[in-house]
């Protein structure tokens, strides 16, 4: 480990205040926050969305001008590789250009939006090589494909030729993670870094990241919402709260002893892995300044709504001069599974494993190769365009980044109300009186509904995205990744408000997820998905707590827990790499076979590879 105290910190934030400027005059973002990095140190920001974190960290790349922001105070101290102490509130521009990415790498939040989707993965992780390492095609291309293996991306050579739009969400946050790290940057800000990744290549993550700032020395700012990771990688914890910081300290004490009510109240929302054993059933969870509600179990009915059998999608890989079909991708291999009217079963495991492709499956967004999809007595597979299109009304899906679900330059209240009007549902005030409903059902100020996407932060966005699917009344929502963009605290309120409807409407969830916690908290049921195939599939509770399959307990180990003194090891993650979901034109493998354990939780037993 470095020695941090005889190096003094790498940055420095001192009194920063970041005003934006809008319709209604100008908001601070940032109010009047110091704090300092060490090298070699971990220091995590933690607070809500819209609390100031992000801001303070794109004021550190000098990035917040691009967005709207001005800086109005305050100094941003940085210690450069050669040449003593800058203030960055004073370096033009041009000069920046040469710091970002060199000397300050940034991992961003979404990575559709960070990454260029016109280049393909290999030129962008070779071209701030190029430009700041001066390293030529052949040095560039090798060094790209150690970051790929580093952050364990499979078959690295593929995607180096691949675009973004071919690789899974969690594929696409490691290709950022890799193109932050190119450089080895002094100071390495990654905010919520993790959140598009399932737990058990966050922990990989995590690891490496840890790894490489004990051995580089590199200072990290870590902004999280999740307190979990916070216990697993912070040595010190800044909590930020309406722009201000509130409390500071060593990440042991902000744990055991925490001072400010905003930071109880935060770690006391904080799903914890466990909390349900020995309960059969789902339940909204206790919010702060709800210690006396009392929170009831969600029984659903044992109507069945959905029904999937033998569901099988594969997606063609082209290649050669006449692009002919040279091998398929198979996504989702023979799933099966049931959902009744008012329950939930949720799809968890890593990123490609085919989770998020069978969801789309289920609404048809993709078209699969076979299966029977049943949902309520109609049979979606048989339905023409036209009748696909009346049945959406009853299945609506809730996407994984809120932003790109979004359209940037229409109104909030017209985004709602968007599926009302395609479906003649109600016209002038009528719409005008269920968008403002919506709007109270999703907890957002009916202010918002003048706003545009850009204004809101992503957790208010996807009560937005979650608004928008509610506003048809439908019988059956894909929940995708929907609530892992979101804070803790109001994570808590989402799944809350999710819950509460379910009930209320009788609602069915596909939930789609890899937050095991959160899973464990809401479903009736899990599957848990490895390389297209369900590998083990029961009622929530035998599941979590009598695991089975191989797969699933490795999955569990990699939980982070939140508690700084439970923290896992490198050496506690013994994954092996997956292998290729890719085979040949013609391969047909066998169908999926289970055993089972005890009365409707099943094993997979032929060879799934793992």
């Amino acid at each position: 480990m470095l020695d941090v105290a005889s190096q003094g910190p790498i940055a420095r934030v001192e009194k920063l205040r970041v005003e934006f400027q809008t319709k209604d005059g100008p908001v601070v973002g940032v109010e009047d926050v110091s704090f300092d990095v060490g090298a070699g140190e971990t220091v995590c920001v933690v607070g809500e969305s819209g609390s100031g974190k992000s801001v303070s960290s794109l004021s550190l790349m000098r990035l917040v001008e691009y967005g709207g922001g001005e800086i109005a105070g305050g100094r941003l101290l940085f210690d450069r590789r050669e040449g003593g102490v800058t203030d960055l509130t004073e370096v033009d521009q041009n000069k920046m250009r040469g710091i970002r990415g060199d000397e300050i790498g940034m991992i961003f939040q979404e990575p559709m939006t960070a990454l260029n989707p016109v280049f393909t993965v290999g030129r962008q992780l070779t071209e701030g090589l190029r430009v700041h390492r001066g390293l030529n095609k052949a040095e560039a291309q090798e060094r790209a494909l150690e970051l790929l293996r580093q952050v364990r991306i499979p078959e690295p050579e593929r995607r180096l030729t691949q675009y973004p739009h071919e690789l899974s969400g969690g594929m696409r946050q490691r290709v950022v993670i890799a193109m932050a790290l190119a450089c080895k940057p002094r100071l390495l800000i990654a905010d919520e870094p993790t959140t598009a990744l399932d737990v058990t290549i966050q922990a990989e993550i995590l690891a490496l990241m840890d790894r490489l700032k004990r051995e580089t020395g590199t200072a990290v700012m870590f902004i999280t919402h999740d307190m979990a990771v916070v216990a697993q990688m912070a040595d010190r914890v800044v909590v930020m709260f309406r722009g201000n910081k509130v409390e500071e300290g060593t990440v042991e004490e902000i744990f055991e002893n925490p001072q400010h009510p905003y930071t109880q109240a935060l770690l006391a929302a904080v799903p914890k892995l466990g909390e349900m054993r020995g309960k059969d059933l789902p339940e909204p969870m206790r919010l702060v300044g709800q210690e006396d509600h009392d929170p009831q179990p969600i029984t659903g009915s044992e109507e069945r709504l959905l029904t999937v059998e033998n569901l099988t999608t594969r997606f063609p890989v082209k290649g050669g001069f006449f692009r002919r079909t040279v091998a398929n991708v198979h996504a989702v291999e023979d799933v099966s599974f049931t959902i009744n009217k008012g329950q939930t079963l949720s799809l968890v495991g890593e990123s490609g494993c085919g989770k998020s492709t069978a969801g789309r499956s289920i609404l048809r967004l993709v078209d699969p190769l076979s299966g029977k999809i049943d949902l309520d007595g109609k049979d979606v597979m048989a339905l023409s365009p036209a009748e696909l299109r009346d049945e959406r009304r009853e299945m609506q899906m809730i996407f994984q980044d809120p932003f790109a679900s979004l359209n940037p330059q229409l109104q909030l209240a017209d985004q709602v109300a968007e599926p009302l009007k395609n479906y003649n549902v109600d016209s002038g005030s009528a719409i005008n009186d269920r968008v403002a409903n919506l709007f109270d059902r999703v907890e957002l100020p009916r202010s918002f509904m003048r706003r545009y996407p850009h204004e809101l932060s992503g957790g208010q966005r996807q009560r937005i995205a979650i608004a928008r699917a509610l506003a048809l009344n439908p019988k059956l929502i894909v929940a995708d990744e929907a609530v892992s963009a979101l804070d803790v605290s109001v994570q808590a309120q989402v799944i809350n408000l999710m819950m509460e409807l379910q009930e209320e409407l009788g609602l069915g969830y596909l939930f789609i997820s890899h937050d095991m916690a959160v899973v464990e908290r809401v479903s009736h049921q899990v599957g848990v998905m490895y390389l297209g195939r369900i590998v083990e599939l029961g009622p929530r509770r035998e599941v979590f707590e009598n695991p089975q399959h191989a797969y699933t307990k490795a999955l569990m180990s990699a939980v982070p827990i939140a508690d700084p003194r439970q923290r896992k090891s490198e050496k506690d993650l013994n994954f092996k790499p997956i292998p290729s979901p890719i085979h040949p034109v013609g391969h047909e493998p066998g169908p999926s076979e289970y055993k089972e354990v005890s009365p409707g939780h099943k094993v997979l037993i032929s060879d799934s590879g793992y």
